[in-house]
């Protein structure tokens, strides 16, 4: 990726500043998590069973854990190294449960968590050809992260999505008991093909109209499927969640009460009640009557 700036209409370009130490990826990501990924931190260099795992956060909106894994070199292998850490986690659970408790003042329990969105984020400036290819599973819960850093004090973060059609970890040859296999019956990435599955042709319909909908509020913006509800995203971040019911919708738009302008009063305030999305604003969506004004609300979450 090339950076430039832009001085009176003459581009020049930024030159790449390379990282000294990975400490120095650790650091600058702890420090920024939640703006970058939406995760809440739980411990920096958290070891267990003889293994460190550079950074152990938590995602408030799948109710899962993540490792998060930095790297200034390229000479390593993704799959080996993330599928142990995820077995690790996966085996040991009681003890990501305590430090989480122990950090937090919490009390979350080993139920409260969803073990199926567990997931690890390799951080490093570039990836290969191969770690790309070989991460590219659509059920395989390891993430490629490239970070730089140029002159003028500028950094690129993004993450190396997966392809369309990337086929799933259960097309892979491997042997029953081996490591991959072990996680292949923990994991799961749901898509909107689950959340559609058994719902009438009325029904997907209004669900298409309003996704294209707030697709077309921004560029930027992201499906992003999980157990229960589909979310949408800006920069990582979930803005609304629509859970996609027999004969309707319903919508939460992510913003604390007090903060949504609703002047037809069409959404519930759900702060003390029980849901499965983001944010304290509930609508309940039937047809297309309230469209326009609907996304005008939706919105709203775009811009705190």
């Amino acid at each position: 990726m090339q950076i430039f700036k832009n001085n009176k209409q003459s581009l020049s370009t930024l030159k790449e500043i390379p990282f000294k130490l990975e400490r120095e990826i650790q650091n600058l990501f702890e420090q920024n998590l939640e703006l970058l990924s939406s995760l809440k931190l739980v411990k920096s260099e958290f070891s267990i069973q003889s293994r460190r795992i550079d950074t152990l956060a938590f995602d408030p909106e799948s109710n899962a854990f993540v490792i998060i894994e930095y790297k200034r070199s390229q000479n390593y292998s993704v799959v080996d190294q993330g599928v142990s850490y995820l077995n690790l986690m996966l085996e040991y659970r009681a003890d990501f449960i305590v430090e989480y408790n122990e950090v937090h003042g919490a009390s979350l329990k080993r139920t409260d968590v969803d073990w199926s969105q567990s997931r690890i984020m390799f951080v490093s400036p570039s990836f290969t050809d191969f770690q790309k290819q070989s991460t590219n599973f659509k059920d395989l819960g390891i993430e490629l992260w490239e970070i730089k850093q140029f002159e003028h004090d500028v950094i690129t973060i993004h993450q190396i999505k997966k392809s369309k059609s990337a086929p799933s970890i259960g097309s892979m040859q491997r042997s029953e008991g081996s490591e991959i296999s072990k996680l292949a019956k923990e994991i799961k990435t749901y898509s909107e093909e689950d959340h559609l599955l058994g719902k009438s042709d009325a029904t997907v319909e209004l669900y298409e109209i309003y996704k294209n909908a707030i697709l077309n509020l921004g560029a930027d913006i992201e499906i992003k499927p999980q157990k229960m509800v589909i979310g949408f995203t800006q920069k990582g971040k979930v803005f609304a969640d629509v859970l996609i019911l027999k004969s309707e919708l319903k919508f939460w738009i992510n913003l604390k009460i007090g903060k949504l302008d609703d002047p037809k009063l069409l959404t519930r305030d759900v702060s003390n009640v029980g849901h499965w999305g983001n944010g304290d604003y509930e609508i309940r969506i039937r047809d297309t009557t309230n469209l326009e004004y609907i996304m005008s609300l939706v919105k709203q979450g775009l811009t705190y």
